[in-house]
This record gives C-alpha cells, structure tokens and sequence, in this order.
C-alpha cells in the first residue's frame, strides 16, 4: 500500500483583501492542506484575519513564517514589487511557494524566481487559477475536440470605464503605481487573460503592441493594444481600456476557427457560447465560492509529489514577456 502523501502546512505573506474570500479558505477546504499562520505588516489586521478565520498563528514579520520549521509551503499575495524577493527567500528557506498574479513586475523578475527555484529543494507554482474553473476548463475542451475546427484568430477586448466594478479596490491604490505593480490594470487583469492564450495556444512566435495613457486619471497607461502569433498559427488582437463611457464597456474573448467560433467574458459570471454546424450552444458553469480553491487542490497534489506543476513560474515568465511585448 503506498504511503498517504502528507499535509501541506500553509503561511501566507500578505493576508489581505485577495485572502479573504477568493484563495484564503481553499488552503483550509483543500484536502491535504492546512493553513497555519498569516502575516501581514500591520499586526492588528494579521490577528484580525487569524481570529476571523480561524488561523492559529499570526505575525507581522515575514521572517517569522520563512523561518518556521512547522511551515512547509508559502503564499505569496503582496502586491507584485515584493514578489521575487519574497519567493525567492522562502525557496532559499526550504518552502515550496505558491505566488499570486500577477506573478512579478516583468519577464527578468520571473527568471529571478526561475534561478532560486533550480538550486531550492522547494517548489514554485503561479496563480494563474482560471485554468482550473469549469467555464474554461469547457472552453479548453471543446477546442480540443475540435469543435470550431482549427483555432485561427482570437480577439480579447477588455474595455471599462474609470470607476468599472471589475477593478478591485484596496487601501493603497497600488495596481496603478507602475513601480508596485508593472504598469496599470492591463498589468492587473491581463495575465489571467493571456495565460489562458497560452495555454489553449501554445508558445507565442511574434508579439507587439503599445501602451498609452488617454484618461489621465492617474500615471500608469489607461490603453494598450497587443497582437501576437502563436507556434500553432493562431492570431491573437488584444484591447484593453479603463477609461471608456460605461455605454461601451465589454469583456469579450473570441475564437474563430474554420468550422465555427467561441465566445466567453473572462470576469463575474462566465457564459459561454459555441456557434458551429449544430446551431448555437449556450453553457454557464458556475465559479466555486472561493475561486482559487480548484487551483489550489492542484497545487497541494503537486507539492506532494501527486502531479506535475500546474502552473509553472516558466509559464508564468512567458505571460509576462508577452505582456512585456504588448507594453514595450
């Protein structure tokens, strides 16, 4: 009989608005995981978090978490200006490290995190969780089965107004400070978006694109325009703007292929939609309550050694060289 694979004792860095609902629970509900302690820099709202959650174990000092021995993975969920620094000193401390998106600032953070990963005994994992929801895991499926055919051209138009409900709120407005963040929202949405591009696609073979501030409503660019072609052929068109009037919001994703198309929205409640021979098909799948839960169960099966790595910081680097593209 083989050996039951051991639980996977959790710390965070960074216990705040994401942990909350979104990824916090699914280290509790994640068979084979448990969460331990929390650390946030402000020592009344780690022990509020702890005690509203019931963590056993809370602190204000990252050290204290990287220096436990009882603690054997880490979450990462800073803004993304800590984020290397962070992994790479808990992959120097043994942990495996489980980091949050965006997962770096651009492409040569990523191969800091790559580096420190190939001399750690820990592993590391990016959260690129929307692979493992079931509107696009679907979505995923009916490419493969061929169901439009061959996959020729994607558009992706994410486009908001100034004040969209979609952008997240926070103390400190850190995902329009360049320096924190890598850039604007395109920085803060996108890798969910292009992730996914890959990871339906494949390697990306050219990309270009600009970025430019219209609204003025703060420094970072408010616009980017990106195009990309893909080992596999396929050509993506990628819009994204957060300062147009609310009459002309959308977030569309489409596919295109020889024998029909694919429609989803990539944010709030995924509807998908499949046109081809057989007429129109309409699925909606719901997201679990705590989104990243899903995720999460894959990345404790791979840090027992139950499954390859779900979401490479490789495959994390290449999403953010393809931003980096689209920005350059």
């Amino acid at each position: 009989m083989s050996e039951t694979p051991h639980t996977i004792r959790w710390g965070i860095i960074g216990a705040g608005d994401v942990c909350e609902i979104k990824s916090g629970p699914g280290f509790q509900k994640a068979p084979g995981s448990e969460l331990v302690s929390v650390m946030r820099r402000n020592a009344a709202k780690a022990e509020d978090f702890a005690r509203r959650h019931g963590v056993p174990q809370w602190t204000d000092n990252a050290e204290a978490l990287l220096s436990d021995p009882d603690i054997d993975a880490i979450y990462i969920a800073t803004p993304p200006a800590s984020h290397k620094d962070y992994a790479v000193a808990a992959l120097a401390a043994g942990k495996s490290v489980y980091v949050e998106k965006p997962v770096a600032r651009n492409a040569a953070e990523c191969e800091a995190m790559i580096a420190a990963e190939s001399t750690s005994n820990g592993k590391l994992c990016a959260a690129h969780y929307r692979r493992f929801l079931p509107s696009f895991m679907k979505l995923k499926a009916l490419l493969d089965e061929g169901a439009i055919g061959r996959p020729l051209i994607v558009r992706l138009d994410m486009l908001q107004p100034a004040d969209s409900s979609l952008i997240a709120n926070s103390e400190e407005n850190w995902r329009i400070d360049p320096a924190i963040a890598g850039g604007g929202l395109f920085h803060d949405l996108s890798p969910h978006q292009l992730d996914l591009m890959l990871h339906w696609f494949g390697p990306v073979s050219r990309a270009s694109g600009f970025g430019t501030n219209q609204g003025g409503h703060y420094k970072a660019d408010d616009c980017v325009h990106g195009w990309a072609e893909f080992d596999s052929g396929v050509v993506l068109q990628g819009r994204w703007h957060f300062a147009v009037p609310e009459s002309e919001a959308r977030d569309l994703c489409e596919v295109i292929g020889t024998e029909g198309r694919i429609t989803i929205n990539f944010f709030g409640e995924q509807v998908l939609r499949l046109f081809n021979k057989d007429g129109e098909q309409t699925f909606r799948l719901p997201n679990p309550p705590h989104i990243q839960q899903p995720m999460i169960e894959q990345v404790v099966r791979y840090f027992q050694g139950e499954r390859d790595n779900p979401c490479s910081m490789t495959e994390a680097r290449d999403v953010m060289a393809l931003m980096d593209a689209f920005v350059r």
